[in-house]
């Protein structure tokens, strides 16, 4: 089951990969100075990236939870 907790941590580390990335991308954005509309839709897309990041996040700690239990 070591193996399940190693797993589960490279995923959730990849996911917050995905966060940071996020973050990094809303920032370009607001720097860039963006119309309102076109800020709009770019924050639109960061959410959706976001949110998958978030679930890898939390599957990568399920399965860490998982590896503990079963070990």
């Amino acid at each position: 089951m070591q193996a399940l907790v190693w797993a589960g941590a490279l995923v959730s580390l990849c996911g917050i990969a995905g966060l940071v990335y996020c973050v990094a991308r809303a920032l370009r954005a607001r720097r860039s100075g963006l119309a309102d509309e076109a800020m709009r839709s770019e924050l639109q897309r960061v959410v959706i990236v976001n949110m998958g990041a978030l679930a890898i996040s939390a599957l990568g700690l399920m399965l860490v939870v998982l590896g503990i239990f079963l070990g």
